[in-house]
């Protein structure tokens, strides 16, 4: 029987390939080998990247768990107990583009319900925790993403769209459906988290203020 977090779909066997062996080898110099156990969780990432890359749907199955847990030397069940217990890593396969839109207080307050049926309406996705029928996007329920001064946020893979309301939502998928990729961040006139419409304090710089003098 299986579990609810490992699916029927799984492979025989993994290994690690080129790429990520250069980003294990940079990961693993940074712990005493008594201690190359606390490396689980970016072996994780690794290890959920590299089947992004080979299939088109970053997660990671129990084979690259086990693969991880002799290269750490640790038991299979220890890295099973990380990779099911946070949800950033998906322990089961995933569309193309994962999208994971925040419904904590900050961003249910600035309309992340809009987003929600945005994200249901250009995706084709039914609801939290499934996949669009042509396999592009899986739409996922995330807490506070810490982000909240730009509320609400649709989370795409690892990259945040910001200030995100229906409309801009629907958008941002038909970009994703064509194969684009929108630069991250804002998605209004603002940089970072000022204000709107640029910065609404300290306008007069040092040196302006020296000349004035």
């Amino acid at each position: 029987m299986n579990t609810p977090w490992k699916p029927a779909e799984q492979p025989d066997k993994f290994s690690f390939d080129a790429a990520s062996e250069a980003e294990i080898a940079k990961v693993l110099v940074k712990y005493p080998e008594a201690r190359k156990a606390s490396a689980v969780m970016p072996m994780l990432y690794i290890a959920q990247r590299q089947m992004g890359r080979e299939t088109g749907s970053a997660w990671v199955p129990v084979a690259a768990m086990d693969e991880i847990a002799r290269r750490l030397d640790m038991a299979p069940i220890r890295v099973y107990e990380v990779a099911s217990f946070y949800t950033m890593f998906n322990t089961r396969p995933i569309g193309r583009y994962h999208l994971q839109v925040c419904t904590t207080t900050s961003c249910w307050l600035r309309g992340s319900d809009d987003v929600v049926h945005a994200c249901k309406k250009a995706a084709g996705v039914g609801g939290f925790g499934e996949t669009s029928e042509d396999g592009l996007f899986t739409l996922t329920q995330v807490e506070c993403l810490g982000a909240c001064a730009n509320a609400p946020i649709l989370q795409v893979d690892d990259d945040f769209y910001e200030d995100m309301d229906g409309p801009r939502t629907e958008a941002l998928i038909a970009a994703l459906r064509a194969g684009e990729r929108p630069p991250a961040g804002p998605t209004v006139n603002r940089c970072g988290s000022a204000p709107e419409g640029g910065r609404k304090t300290l306008l007069v710089t040092p040196e302006a203020a020296s000349e004035n003098q």
